[in-house]
Order: structure tokens, then sequence, then C-alpha cells
């Protein structure tokens, strides 16, 4: 990590964060090690708890500047992200000096003191640097949340390096990802904005298009630095409601309006990913179905065996091709569940990754209602001619 320190603006979009907001920026500030970073948090004029926070922590450090959107809030992550990124270009102007790596991060982010030293380290040589990015552990009883630990270990472990590997593009996470100062310009001389303010996910968008621009793009590797995982951590929803708000955002943005806006452009590696990235259109509710035919089965097997009647599926043991197919995809679904078991346990432990079987159906049946309710909410939009709208999440910050 020895490279000259570039100065580093961090962006913080705000709605409704007064709860979190004032622990993220003291302790955050308390753990970084880099020398040169600045915070500027965007906040709406109609969010007064949010923008009193905000000014307190302004008065404290001298690295923290408050941002006031023009429009009453909320209007999308981008919208804010974008007052915030202009600030900044303001207090280039009054200091005399420019940043040239813009990271963003949410509200609830706990970030490692290292990060910012391994993305300026890798600024050298690529326009975006994406740091891991996992939940914070939570007790087994908690199942919804231990479905975004299974999903993240799994996901931050293989499919991240695999997107590197495979020449695929790397889509920014939301937190923990570096931008080259410069590749962020060509956004803002193309369309006005660096971050598009009608995106439902910016993140994953801002990841695209760079890809097409050609810029580098680099995942730094999930490791261990010392007995801490070097990754931004924080809390996810923890009710299945707020999971299956969040994610109906997710599936809106990187499935429906990422097609509509850019189609199956780029080569064989990329189009691969963007299959990957949309394929649970049809996927997520496939699962759920699957899901409920085991349980079905299971349940009947069950109580043939305690009555002694047939069980009403046992034709399907005479079949020879069904015998086949049933055997095959359940091959497939033990390796893709231990393989999760295995990426859980290197972060959260064996104890807490044997749990990965029973939150796999919790979160087939999230998954399938995210989807169903992006479905509805894009042809709604669509067929009124209104703007998609930003379903904010709600956030913790761990005490």
């Amino acid at each position: 990590m020895a490279a000259p320190p570039k100065r580093i603006a961090i962006l913080v979009p705000l709605w409704h964060e007064h709860a979190v907001i004032r622990q993220m920026v003291d302790h955050n500030i308390a753990r970084i090690t880099y020398p040169l970073y600045d915070f500027f948090l965007g906040v709406y004029p109609n969010d007064g708890p949010t923008l009193m926070g905000a000014r307190e922590l302004e008065a404290r450090h001298r690295n923290v500047h408050v941002s006031v959107c023009r429009h009453p809030g909320p209007t999308s992550k981008a919208d804010c992200l974008n007052r915030a990124f202009q600030t900044m270009t303001a207090c280039e102007a009054w200091e005399g000096r420019r940043f040239e790596v813009i990271l963003t991060h949410d509200a609830e982010d706990v970030i490692h003191p290292h990060a910012l030293h391994w993305i300026n380290y890798h600024s050298n040589a690529y326009d975006m640097v994406q740091v891991p990015v996992l939940p914070l552990a939570t007790p087994m009883s908690m199942w919804t949340h231990g479905i975004y630990c299974d999903e993240f270990a799994e996901f931050q472990t293989k499919d991240m390096s695999g997107r590197q590997i495979l020449g695929g593009f790397i889509p920014s996470n939301g937190v923990g990802t570096g931008y080259a100062r410069w590749a962020l310009d060509q956004f803002a001389t193309r369309g006005g904005h660096v971050f598009d303010p009608e995106c439902l996910t910016e993140d994953y968008e801002n990841g695209l298009r760079l890809h097409f621009l050609g810029c580098p793009q680099i995942f730094v590797p999930l490791r261990f630095e010392g007995h801490e995982l070097m990754a931004t951590r924080e809390y996810f929803p923890q009710s299945v409601g707020a999971a299956i708000k969040q994610r109906t955002r997710w599936v809106t943005g990187i499935a429906l309006q990422s097609w509509e806006r850019h189609g199956w452009r780029g080569g064989m590696g990329t189009k691969y990913w963007l299959w990957r990235d949309r394929k649970g259109l049809i996927g997520n509710p496939v699962s759920m179905v699957t899901s409920l035919l085991f349980l079905y089965g299971l349940a009947t097997l069950g109580w043939s065996r305690c009555t002694g009647h047939v069980w009403g599926m046992s034709s399907l043991a005479a079949d020879v091709p069904s015998v086949l197919l049933l055997g095959s995809t359940s091959a497939i679904q033990v390796l893709h569940l231990a393989v999760r078991a295995c990426c859980s346990a290197r972060v959260y432990g064996w104890r807490f990754a044997a749990g990965v079987p029973v939150r796999a159906i919790l979160a087939n049946y999230i998954n399938f209602r995210a989807t169903l309710g992006a479905l509805r909410r894009y042809a709604w939009a669509r067929l009124r001619a209104r703007p998609l709208v930003w379903l904010k999440t709600e956030h913790t910050y761990p005490v």
C-alpha cells in the first residue's frame, strides 16, 4: 500500500438518518488511518433532525462538510449524491485543492481503517476500486439478516472475483467504491450529472457505464488483516418487509431499468454477467415454486411414514427420466448450498453457516415477493409515464 496519498472525498447521501449519522462520522474518523480525506454529507432542507446532526458534525470536524439539496426530499439517492459532489467542487474552488478520488458510502457503514489506503494504492492503475462489503454478524435467530450474511459472503468471495477473471464488469456495491476523478468527470460532461438522478441503482449503473467507456476496474479480494476482514461492514434489513422493500428496488434497477437503458451490449463476457444479473426475473419465481414443492414432498413423505399410507409422489421413483432430472437438480442445489455455507463459515463461523439451507428457503420467498413487486412497479410506472420512485432503506448503526 506504499503510494503517495491522493486527496479523497467521501460522499454520504442522507434522508432521515439523524439516528445514525453522528455515530457513523465520529466512529469512522476515529478509525480511519488515511491522512487526506473529507466527508461531504448530502442533506435535504425538509429533514431538520438530520440537518441539525450534520451541522454539529461540521462544527466539530474540520474535514466534514454539509451539502443541502436544492429540492425537498426524498428525491433519489443519486440526486443527493450529485448535490454533495457539487459542494465538493465548490470546496475545491474555495481551497484551491483538487480531490483525485471520489468514494461513496452510506450512513450505516463501518469503514475499515485501511480501506482508503487500498483504494488510493489501486487508483494508480484502476478507475474504479471496489472494497468488499459484508454484513455485520448477528445472532442465528435473526433469520432475515442472516440471508444477507450468507449471500454477501458468497458474492464477495467468488462472484466479484469471478467477474474480473472472466472479463466482465465490476458493479459498484454502492458503498466502499472509489472512483477516479477524471472518470466521473466523463459522466458530468456527457449528461450534466455524475450520478443519474433517475436511476434507482446508480451504483450498478456507474460500474456498467465505466466498463462501456473502457475504464479499468478492480475488486479488492476479501482478506483478513490481522483478526479483521478488510471490508466495509454494516447492518442490513432485519425484517422480512424491509428486505422485500430493499430488494424490490434492486430488482427494479438492476434487472429492469438497466435492461431498458443498456440492452445486451458488450462482448460475451459482459453479456454473460448481464444475464446473471437479470435471470432472477425468471429464477426467483421458479425458485419459490421449487421450494414449495420441496416442502410439500417433505411434509407428505413424513405423513406417509407416520401413517403407513402410500406416499403420493412415490410414482416418480419408477420413472427413470424424472429420477435423473430430480437427482441432477438436487445435486446442483446441494453443491450450491455447500459453497455458500463454506463462504459464510469463512466469515461468520460454521455454527452460523449450518443455517444456510433454512435461510435459503426464506430467501426464495423474499426474492419472489421482491420480483413480483418490481415487475408491478415497473409496469405501472411505464403505463402511467411516471418516473420510478426511490424506495428508501431504514438504517441502524452498531453501538
